[in-house]
């Protein structure tokens, strides 16, 4: 996905931007950039490929390089950015995070007649950052910009623009993801999480509504276009992509992943599923809070039958070959074996989407001893592909594991029964269940419903995006 942080202050904030912008590093693998302006010199600009060197490393030695009392940076999961951009609007740095779903259809429509041209990355697509601008520019003024490029855009899209005068910052149309806004006695910050800036002394100042655009001076902070009256921020936010300390709209992850795991361990006792488990444990890392939260409420003891090593593994999805990321999530787990030999045991993980690497390890587990596996997804069973950020977003829903699964029990008719077979409680459901119990070797497996994550969530189910369960906008 991506992440971004900016400061403006009445010092150097060089240093801020720079661990601001690492604090962000769990959000995106592929790019990292940083953006500085000084009065005096001028913009300042560095990007680099951080697929194998966390971002912290790639940048130590370009800080002597950087000054200045604005600035913003970014990790990306795809564009390189942040993009420095001339125009008629004035020179200015733009950064974005998001999806545009329709985008070589703007470049067609907005751009093809007047012989503009894109630099056109290594995958041959648009530099999503760079098409935002191109939109931008087409308005008189940058606040009109953005209105109209967030107009004009399907998916989503938050940005962040520096200028010599400050930054303006623009939560996407519905709020999808959050923007949050931090002070300290010299200016201000803005900030995908919360914790980035509390960890560099700043205290929690806003929180930018949907669709709200603000600007931004070491002095104070204005809204210069008001909040929609429609919010529906991810879900995914607390379930996994959050890092624990974050809040939310008010709504702590790892509260909410305990309150999470405890619910789902009152519906498995409830229908009398894995009450004898010996331990409970969570697939590292995300999965762990869930598994407390499961073990506290079910009184199972509470473990870690394998630990991920991670002083040397990169993270598991960052290699761009499959083979490749399985082998290096099947090098990351180290087994316990007193933990593992002869036990039944309950894994909870944040999700299921594809399950490349669900298989894996239940045979490693077998392998090291393990008596049962029982599997529980934190999340409910996706079934769409997400077209408003990048979790989850396929070439083919078909590689979502619920729906590879109900096409193998029913063809297309079960296109018809998605909410059925995404309900335990029916009986497409169970056959679902048992379907993938079999094809993965799970003694059993649950997904949390969508009602009980939205009520560990705790926000007005309205104002949650659910469309990757449920399809619905």
């Amino acid at each position: 996905m991506g992440g971004f942080f900016g400061a403006v202050s009445k010092r150097d904030i060089t240093l801020d931007i720079f661990f601001g912008v690492d604090y962000h590093s769990h959000l995106g693998t592929r790019r990292g950039g940083m953006i500085i302006y000084d009065e005096e010199d001028g913009f300042q600009r560095q990007i680099h490929n951080i697929e194998n060197t966390p971002f912290r490393t790639k940048f130590e030695k370009d800080l002597t390089g950087f000054h200045g009392n604005i600035g913003i940076g970014c990790i990306s999961d795809t564009d390189p950015q942040p993009l420095l951009v001339r125009s008629r609007l004035g020179l200015y740095a733009i950064t974005t995070i998001g999806l545009i779903s329709n985008a070589e259809e703007l470049v067609e429509q907005h751009f093809s007649r007047d012989g503009r041209q894109f630099m056109a990355m290594s995958s041959g697509k648009v530099n999503d950052s760079e098409l935002v601008a191109a939109l931008i520019n087409e308005k008189e003024s940058l606040l009109e910009g953005i209105l109209y490029a967030q107009e004009m855009i399907r998916g989503s899209i938050t940005m962040m623009i520096l200028t010599p005068e400050g930054i303006i910052a623009a939560r996407d149309k519905f709020g999808r993801l959050p923007v949050l806004i931090g002070k300290n006695e010299d200016g201000h910050c803005i900030s995908f999480e919360s914790f980035a800036y509390h960890k560099i002394g700043y205290e929690d100042e806003y929180e930018l509504g949907p669709h709200e655009i603000v600007r931004v001076t070491a002095d104070r902070y204005e809204t210069i276009s008001p909040a929609g009256d429609k919010m529906k921020i991810c879900g995914f936010l607390w379930t996994y992509y959050g890092y624990p300390n974050s809040r939310y709209e008010g709504v702590n992850v790892e509260v909410m992943r305990y309150r999470n795991g405890e619910i789902m361990a009152a519906e498995d006792k409830r229908r009398g599923l894995a009450q004898d488990v010996d331990y409970v444990a969570g697939v590292p890392d995300s999965g762990l809070p869930h598994a407390i939260g499961y073990a506290n409420a079910s009184k199972a003891q509470f473990a870690r039958p394998f630990i991920k090593y991670t002083p040397t593994w990169p993270r598991s999805f960052m290699p761009a070959n499959q083979d490749i990321r399985n082998q290096v999530a099947k090098m990351k787990q180290i087994p316990v074996p007193e933990l593992i030999e002869g036990k039944k045991l309950l894994f909870i993980d944040d999700s299921i989407v594809r399950g490349t690497q669900l298989r894996e390890t239940v045979e490693f587990l077998y392998e090291c001893g393990a008596d049962q596996v029982h599997m529980r997804s934190a999340s409910p069973p996706i079934m769409y592909g997400c077209k408003y950020l990048n979790f989850s977003s396929s070439k083919s829903e078909m590689e979502l594991l619920a729906r590879q699964t109900v096409q193998s029990l029913e063809g297309e008719e079960g296109l018809n029964h998605l909410e059925e077979y995404a309900d335990a409680n029916t009986e497409r459901g169970q056959c679902m269940l048992k379907a993938i119990c079999e094809r993965f070797g799970f003694d059993s497996l649950g997904y949390q419903s969508l009602d009980g994550l939205l009520e560990a969530i705790g926000l007005d189910p309205e104002c949650v995006c659910t469309y990757c369960w449920n399809g619905k906008e």
